[in-house]
């Protein structure tokens, strides 16, 4: 079943990552210049302002902490909210430039990840726009040769190697363009290879199918796109999310979502709506748990107010 997105996605869609990258800009700045602690006290005068100035991202804030916590958000809720995107946009910077010490990071689920480089196969690592996708990169510490790329649209793409050749140009990432000819057969060359491949399966920047998923209440329009990919190319699917939990602590959570390679094409419709719902089930419990990490600063559900309690 398709469901269109709603005209504030549509609209999110014409202005990828814009208010993310010059925030990022700016932190890259004050972090390496002022350091961490007087950074993050730079935060609140930044979130102070969002908070101030940004009507439309306070409603659909406003909207979807209501959501997330089951009761109607206050302005302290959303302050936390914006602060923690701030937050998390800082800490890349020491994520990027692998300053791994200057946070505490904590692993769950990676024996999956052990038990699939251990198989010899790669694996799709579908993340949200949820807390800090970066936050992967200190799996590196203990997985030694352990191979991620990017699958991202061009333009995203192009943003954020600029971005990383700023900060450390030996760090930047493999990135696959999405949206190009050749890409599913760059994704799967890399699979092939045992490489961990990224992709932020919640939103989409092209008009592609999607169908409604239960998402913390009310069904949400998630893009098909990256659920048929990985069937076409009968890849192991593993929900990842790197949950910011205040100061400098974060979880990163790996959890199985779905192995299209053991699946029929007969099957394949039934097995990807099965893998959309256990995904959504996991980026979900994730919202109940750690709820000021939702960075989908637009109204994601395309309706006015979220469900009774």
């Amino acid at each position: 079943m398709k469901a269109s997105p709603s005209p504030a996605a549509a609209d999110w869609a014409q202005r990828p990552e814009r208010s993310n990258m010059a925030m990022l800009r700016l932190m890259s700045w004050i972090s390496l210049k002022l350091g961490r602690p007087a950074g993050r006290l730079v935060l609140h005068l930044i979130t102070g302002y969002f908070l101030l100035f940004a009507p439309k991202a306070r409603a659909a804030s406003r909207l979807y902490l209501g959501r997330a916590l089951g009761r109607p958000a206050r302005l302290g809720d959303i302050y936390r909210h914006i602060f923690s995107f701030a937050a998390t946009i800082h800490d890349r910077v020491y994520l990027l430039t692998e300053r791994f010490g200057e946070l505490d990071i904590h692993v769950e689920g990676e024996a999956l990840i052990t038990d699939i480089r251990h198989h010899g196969g790669g694996a799709l690592l579908f993340g949200a726009h949820f807390g800090s996708f970066e936050a992967i990169r200190a799996l590196g510490r203990d997985q030694p040769g352990l191979q991620i790329a990017l699958a991202m649209y061009e333009n995203n793409a192009r943003k954020i190697n600029t971005m990383l050749a700023a900060l450390n140009p030996t760090a930047q990432p493999e990135v696959i363009p999405l949206g190009t000819l050749d890409a599913m057969l760059r994704i799967k060359d890399r699979l092939a290879d045992g490489a961990l491949v990224g992709v932020l399966a919640d939103r989409s920047l092209d008009d592609g199918p999607r169908r409604p998923v239960p998402l913390l209440g009310t069904p949400a329009a998630l893009p098909v796109g990256p659920f048929r990919m990985a069937a076409m190319l009968g890849a192991r699917v593993v929900f990842m999310a790197g949950i910011y939990h205040g100061g400098k602590r974060y979880t990163v959570r790996f959890l199985p979502v779905a192995d299209f390679s053991t699946v029929e094409r007969p099957a394949r419709e039934a097995a990807i709506d099965e893998a959309m719902l256990r995904y959504a089930q996991a980026l979900e419990s994730c919202c109940r748990e750690a709820p000021a990490n939702w960075f989908n600063f637009f109204d994601f559900w395309g309706d006015a107010a979220p469900p009774a309690p």
